[in-house]
């Protein structure tokens, strides 16, 4: 994630961690089958029911300098500790794979620490709980899924959203977390409800039955749509994944086996923040997990109109593409 921002002026969100007293008050939310204890206020997250916890966020200092210099970035990988810390939002420690602790920038509140903290950083602890992470959105079609990669602006959140207006389930957008031990499928956890979009493709999709949620910084294009319906809780088996390419036309085109496993590499969460993120044994793990999803499930090119108007073209031969893999299983 590229945070180039400065602190918004902007009074805190209702929402924003803080009880009236200045105490931070400790909620419970679930998300990709976790329960979460958080002293961030989170309500992208579903709530849950107050337990022994997975995951804990809590707020407080993390000794780990902060970048000076506007808009700096500083990352720090260890076996069992990582570090990340924008200057403009603040600083994460992630450790143990179920402790996030949260050093807020000065005046940034909740609702910006949520930016970082459900992209990133919460990619980075699933990733350390042996979880396939990749950078994509993922849609249950009918008992089975379509994970949609591709680079920026291919227009993954846009076609995960022309899928929830005809009819199907969001499982999951920007953070895909695979769970490899089912022996005979892999299966996508159920993140949260909510897409991003840019205002244009909000306007031509127009999901019914969702909360826009108000903008978080000016320089943030994306605009964050919380589904009221539309949203599967339940796992769901990986049937295809479609890499995102601009086309004239729909078109599917199957990738073969030495095509697959790169775009798979290249799609990657942790693959963003480089080798360095992969320390101890994760290189190794995160090659064999790659292999095997390459392996277990197929990849495909996807040709997406150029044309917002189109868009449904592409869904309806993805729901061609599923169905005919569904009858071929």
């Amino acid at each position: 994630m590229n945070v180039s921002i400065a602190p918004p002026a902007a009074a805190p969100e209702p929402d924003a961690g803080p009880d009236d007293r200045g105490r931070r008050v400790r909620r419970f939310y679930k998300a990709y089958g976790l329960t979460i204890s958080s002293e961030v206020a989170l309500p992208e997250l579903q709530p849950g029911v107050p337990t022994v916890p997975d995951i804990v966020i809590a707020v407080g200092p993390v000794d780990f300098p902060r970048p000076a210099t506007e808009g700096g970035t500083a990352f720090r990988f260890e076996p069992t500790r990582q570090y990340l810390s924008w200057q403009a939002v603040g600083t994460f420690l992630i450790s143990d794979a179920a402790r996030i602790d949260v050093d807020p920038a000065q005046g940034i509140d909740d609702p910006l620490l949520a930016f970082p903290l459900l992209g990133p950083v919460l990619a980075l602890l699933l990733h350390q709980r042996r979880l396939l992470i990749l950078h994509a959105s993922a849609i249950a079609v009918g008992g089975q899924s379509a994970i949609f990669m591709g680079d920026k602006g291919a227009g993954k959140s846009t076609t995960a959203g022309a899928m929830i207006r005809a009819g199907h389930l969001l499982l999951t957008d920007d953070v895909v977390a695979l769970d490899l031990s089912n022996p005979s499928r892999p299966m996508i956890l159920p993140g949260f409800p909510q897409l991003k979009l840019a205002a244009d493709a909000a306007d031509a999709i127009r999901i019914g039955h969702a909360e826009v949620r108000p903008q978080v910084h000016p320089q943030i294009e994306k605009a964050q749509h919380r589904l009221q319906d539309g949203f599967s809780g339940e796992a769901v088996p990986a049937a295809r994944i479609y890499v995102l390419e601009r086309g004239v036309r729909a078109a599917i085109t199957p990738l073969p086996g030495a095509g697959a496993l790169p775009a798979i590499i290249k799609f990657s969460y942790v693959t963003r923040f480089g080798r360095q993120a992969l320390v101890g044994d994760f290189a190794s793990t995160h090659l064999s997990q790659c292999a095997e999803l390459a392996a277990k499930v197929g990849v495909c090119r996807l040709e997406v109109p150029a044309g917002l108007e189109r868009i449904d073209e592409a869904v309806a031969l993805i729901e061609h593409d599923l169905a005919a893999g569904a009858q071929a299983r």
